[in-house]
């Protein structure tokens, strides 16, 4: 058991996730709108979504590793190009954070949950991410790589949930910071580049 991994992990997750993007504003917007508990109801549908892809990415790549070692290579590489990618799509985006929160249409507590769900299951996006994550972080040679894969994902739903919940609470705020304080915006969107960047190169090496 690598712990060293699991924390780099936990790390890495933690800023990419309190980083501003179109998921966690959601949040904020819905519990800015309308109250703490609708942001939280799109937070669990939100993290509910994850575990789908987690599933998805646990069966599938652990398949593929069985078929042939080399692939195992092959997934690392594209996560790593996938995550400079991702680093470059942050650079070249505005670092200024909009927060208007006039138009939020309010919903029932079980429809901003569905909507939170499908918002990520749907999103293919979310599995790509995990497909280029989760391979650089497998922390054991005794455990399967299936279970591997589901400690990763149930690790990155907790961190997220800890933080996007937390968002939902703090929704006022965080808004107030954010609108005193416009260079947050451009911190933000470095510290996600950094990280990105960061979990290429540790992937690759």
């Amino acid at each position: 058991m690598n712990y060293d991994l699991l924390i780099s992990f936990v790390f890495a997750t933690s800023a990419l996730a309190i980083s501003p993007g179109p998921d966690n504003i959601y949040v904020l917007m819905q519990s800015m709108s309308h109250g703490k508990k609708f942001g939280l109801a799109t937070v669990s549908g939100l993290i509910s979504g994850c575990l789908v892809h987690t599933t998805l990415v646990a069966f599938g790549v652990s398949v593929l590793i069985k078929e042939n070692e080399y692939i195992y290579l092959i997934i690392k590489l594209f996560g790593a190009t996938y995550l400079l990618y991702l680093a470059y799509k942050v650079f070249k985006s505005d670092s200024e954070l909009s927060l208007n929160s006039n138009h939020v249409k309010k919903k029932t507590l079980s429809q901003l949950f569905k909507q939170g769900f499908l918002m990520n299951v749907l999103n293919p996006k979310v599995s790509l991410f995990f497909l280029a994550l989760f391979p650089g972080f497998l922390f054991s040679n005794s455990l399967s790589q299936v279970t591997q894969f589901y400690v990763l994902g149930l690790l990155f739903m907790a961190v997220s949930f800890i933080i996007f919940s937390s968002i939902a609470l703090l929704a006022g705020t965080i808004s107030s910071y954010m609108k005193k304080h416009h260079q947050v915006g451009l911190f933000f969107k470095w510290l996600q580049i950094i990280v990105f960047v960061g979990i290429a190169v540790f992937i690759l090496l």
